[in-house]
């Protein structure tokens, strides 16, 4: 039968140390495992791994204040405030369109508007045309 060796517990605060020693070159892996009677090379690279700056690398830590998550949450909100507004409007405004076509086909004709008034329609086209020539 091999001879076992006997389980070895390492304190956190060993760990700690042999691995620091290894990031600030004091110590290569091998020569840490031998000073120190580790096992073998791969518990060192796993204290590595948990326990280094490396640990730290690729991984996103995001910071925020308290106030900022607040400010978030109320920009959200008003965001969410204006697009219904805005559905509101869109709305208001195919229905009062509607309303007039309907009168103007039980009338028969079209409905005279206030001086200086625009419809929608007429707005939008003359919108469209301006960006045109202005290009």
């Amino acid at each position: 039968m091999k001879d076992r060796r006997p389980k070895v517990s390492y304190s956190l605060a060993f760990k700690q140390k042999v691995v620091k020693e290894i990031e600030n070159g004091i110590l290569t892996k091998s020569e840490a495992r031998r000073l120190y009677n580790i096992g073998s090379n791969i518990t060192i690279l796993r204290w590595l791994r948990q326990l280094g700056k490396s640990q730290l690398i690729n991984k996103v830590i995001h910071i925020e204040m308290k106030d900022e998550l607040n400010k978030l949450k109320e920009l959200e909100r008003q965001k969410q405030e204006l697009e219904s507004a805005l559905a509101k409007a869109h709305l208001k405004i195919l229905t009062l369109e509607s309303t007039v076509e309907v009168l103007e086909e039980s009338r028969g004709s079209k409905l005279k508007k206030k001086n200086g008034t625009k419809s929608s329609a007429e707005s939008s086209k003359k919108k469209s045309s301006k960006k045109r020539n202005t290009k």
